[in-house]
């Protein structure tokens, strides 16, 4: 697929192969310069034959330590909602829109710090591999990066939270919050709304499940 501004960065060019290969191509990728810094590439995890397929932003501090996609605070927060809503973590395949950690220095600590478009766009190919070799039957956007990865600049998560949407390549989008701005928000009065919130959104994934 051509390169086009007006397409989400997940539908224009993309990986190929299966899983297992693009894994081993991702670990050697240098696509953009955050491989730099980072620990190791943190590629998508879940079964192959999957029917919802979930999208973050990229690997934290402890994702980039251990390679595995959701494993720190926000990982932990997620796995809670989900069996809140009745879904097992073991039927998704969980991944990110850019799959280096990148961050800054505060002494001893590394502070995440938000990809930009280019990173966003770079590591697309990538995502659009996961998508194309898995064929999920519905995608869930994590956050604003996941979303402008898989949706372009056609809906936003203020605006469509919670919305079931059409992407460009036919398979519906499910458009929620990423968890680690509900954790990052727990001492605010709603934050308990806001939790009850994000199960309900995630309960709308089970009827791709059952499908």
């Amino acid at each position: 697929m051509l390169k086009n501004a007006s397409v989400a960065p997940a539908f224009q060019e993309h990986a190929e192969g299966g899983i297992a290969r693009m894994r081993e191509d991702a670990a050697a990728c240098r696509r953009c310069p955050l491989y730099r810094d980072a620990t190791q590439v943190v590629f998508g995890e879940g079964p192959e034959r999957v029917k919802v397929f979930l999208v973050g932003e990229q690997p934290g501090d402890r994702e980039d330590q251990l390679g595995h996609p959701f494993v720190g605070p926000a990982g932990r927060f997620l796995d809670g909602c989900l069996e809140e809503a009745g879904i097992d973590r073991a039927d998704c395949y969980l991944t990110n829109a850019v799959k280096h950690f990148k961050f800054k220095r505060l002494g001893k600590r590394r502070i995440h710090e938000k990809p930009n478009t280019g990173e966003v766009r770079q590591c697309a190919w990538w995502l659009g591999g996961e998508i194309a070799w898995l064929k999920p039957k519905l995608l869930v956007t994590l956050g604003a990066t996941a979303a402008f990865a898989i949706l372009g600049k056609r809906h936003s998560v203020m605006a469509d939270r919670g919305r079931i949407v059409d992407t460009q390549v036919g398979v519906p989008a499910l458009i929620t919050v990423h968890p680690s701005a509900l954790l990052r928000g727990r001492g605010r009065p709603d934050a308990e709304q806001e939790r009850a919130r994000f199960v309900a959104e995630l309960r709308k994934m089970k009827r791709f499940l059952k499908a």
